[in-house]
């Protein structure tokens, strides 16, 4: 992470970096909040990897105290999609996939599901998904957001670069940069016919929510060089 992001007294996303205006609700939160003051430094996204820095002020709008930075990242985004769980635990997940870095999160509506949203309730959750993710990439000083899709089912995931995630699966590796969580009562026969690879995540059974932080953490991590995969 660029030091200056780390550095600032807040985070936030714009729609354009020549001219960065606070919403609403992001002012709110930066003026009586964080009870910023004026003139203290905040960085600006517009969400798609470009950023720079600003200087709080008395209104909507932000001084301009940079040059434009491009973090755009090369390489295939990385994707976790996951079965729907019971209660609240969707935006857990969602917060935290984002915190770690994932660029593309599916909710997936699987052949075991207990839980599925109608049309209706699914274009609700999905938007009050879209804000808790928001939320969570100005808190950890992303420069993205993360792209939200679902739901709908496995099938739609197609490719050879998507592993299931199943406990006789190879260990995860750069080439299939899109993992699918099961439900608690685990992938149907036909979910697990139509899936090109597989990969193994612990030598433990995992909840829907564990299994994807598991799965973001080791996509992450390969992606920053953080560890070397078995066998490479």
């Amino acid at each position: 992470m660029n030091p200056a992001l780390r550095r600032s007294a807040a985070h936030v996303f714009v729609d354009s970096l020549d001219s960065p205006i606070l919403a609403g609700d992001d002012e709110h939160h930066l003026r009586r909040v964080l009870r910023l003051r004026a003139g203290e430094s905040v960085s600006a996204s517009d969400g798609c990897g470009r950023w720079r820095l600003t200087r709080f002020g008395e209104g909507e709008s932000l001084d301009v105290d940079g040059d434009v930075v491009d973090d755009t990242r090369a390489g295939p985004p990385l994707c976790i999609g996951f079965a729907l769980p019971k209660g609240d635990r969707p935006e857990w997940i969602v917060q935290k996939l984002t915190e770690i870095g994932i660029d593309r999160i599916v909710v997936l509506h699987a052949d075991r599901n207990v839980v599925r949203w109608d049309d209706a309730r699914g274009e609700r959750q999905m938007v009050r998904l879209a804000k808790v993710a928001r939320e969570a990439a100005m808190q950890s000083r992303r420069v993205t957001v993360p792209i939200l899709d679902g739901p709908f089912a496995p099938s739609a995931m197609r490719g050879n670069d998507v592993a299931f995630a199943e406990p006789d699966g190879a260990p995860l590796g750069p080439s299939t940069p899109t993992v699918l969580i099961g439900p608690e009562g685990g992938w149907s026969p036909a979910e697990l016919e139509r899936s090109a690879s597989r990969c193994g995540l612990a030598s433990t059974v995992l909840r829907v929510e564990t299994a994807a932080i598991v799965a973001a953490a080791q996509l992450v991590a390969l992606r920053d060089g953080l560890f070397t995969p078995r066998g490479s």
